[in-house]
This record gives structure tokens, C-alpha cells and sequence, in this order.
């Protein structure tokens, strides 16, 4: 029996670039990542000038059988992308702005790092390799789910009207009308 689960470390390549604002002075971009790259710490990989490119963290990208679905939906895009997760930095790490989270295939938990709005999360074109690797991951685990349509119940509901009217008022004519007291004072 095969496993169930696979790991790629990944490496992660942020540029840094001056910011266009006064009020942001850098801005950080993910513009790729390294299948396969050993440990690194905010390496610096290329400069010119300001702007600099960094080996900034390498992640491992775990790859789970249950997530096949989504494996094939974010293969089947356009162009097939990892997605990096980063978060800004605590202020141990001052001098960068960015800390990497995590890096993921699947565009379904992407998404939900987007809804919480608390991180930042940066989509890199794959490359062939890792698409070739994730799309076998999935031809080995994908198990189709078989629609089962919900069956309605045999119960006749439309022989009761629960929840129609106010039962405090006996005429059938109106009831939506507002119930009275008996000295003939609306109640509220």
C-alpha cells in the first residue's frame, strides 16, 4: 500500500523592492519557488541596485489524499500555481516585513487563508516537475465521490399550516391581522 501523503520542501524567492509610497517603504513579491531546496534563512540570491531577490524560507508542501479534488482543480487552471501564504513579520524579525507561513497546491486552502484576511497570499506559476509529481500524486489517490441525490420524505406537509397567523385569533378571515384585547385594545 502506497502512502497517503506526500512532501516536497520548497523554496521560496521573494524580491524586495523600494516602495512607491512614502508610507510603504519596501514591497515584497514571491517570484518563485525551488522544489527540492535545502534549508534556508533569508538568503540573498541576486542584487541590483535595491532591489533583491532572497531564498527566503524553504517550506515543505504536503500533499494529502483528501485533497485530491482540489489538487485537480488547481492543475486543471491555465497555468498551475503554488500558492505561498505569508503573514506579516512579528517584530523579532524587524528588518523584513514578511514572514513565509506555508506554501500549498491546493487553491480551495489558499482561498481560506484569503478569507481570513489576516495573511497575504501570493500565487507563483509552477514549475513542470512539481506539476508532474502532483498530477501523479492524484491519478494514484483520486477516488471519484458518487453523487447520492437526498430522497424528499413521504410525509404530507401541506395539510398542516403551522406557524400561519396568530392562534390567539379564531377568525379565519384575516389572520395576519393584529391581535386585540377583549376591551378592545391592540395588544403589542
Amino acid at each position: 500500500m502506497q502512502p497517503c501523503e506526500a512532501s516536497v520542501p520548497l523554496g521560496i524567492v521573494i524580491r524586495k523592492s523600494p516602495g512607491v509610497t512614502r508610507w510603504a517603504r519596501w514591497t515584497w513579491k514571491v517570484v518563485g519557488v525551488l522544489p527540492g531546496a535545502g534549508v534556508a534563512d533569508w538568503r540573498e540570491l541576486r542584487r541590483e541596485s535595491d532591489v533583491v531577490e532572497y531564498h527566503a524560507a524553504t517550506v515543505p508542501m504536503e500533499l494529502w489524499a483528501s485533497d485530491t479534488e482540489a489538487y485537480r482543480t488547481g492543475l486543471s487552471a491555465r497555468v498551475p500555481a503554488v500558492y505561498v501564504v505569508l503573514r506579516e513579520a512579528t517584530e523579532a524579525a524587524a528588518e523584513r516585513d514578511v514572514e513565509v507561513l506555508l506554501a500549498t497546491a491546493s487553491p480551495y486552502e489558499a482561498q481560506d487563508y484569503l478569507d481570513s484576511g489576516e495573511e497575504i497570499v501570493e500565487q507563483v506559476p509552477m514549475p513542470e516537475g512539481l506539476v508532474a509529481f502532483i498530477r501523479d500524486f492524484v491519478e494514484r489517490h483520486h477516488q471519484d465521490e458518487e453523487f447520492v441525490k437526498r430522497q424528499r420524505g413521504k410525509q404530507r406537509i401541506d395539510l398542516v399550516e403551522d406557524g400561519k397567523g396568530d392562534r390567539r385569533i379564531r377568525q379565519l378571515s384575516d389572520v395576519y391581522r393584529v391581535p386585540r384585547r377583549p376591551d378592545g385594545e391592540r395588544l403589542h
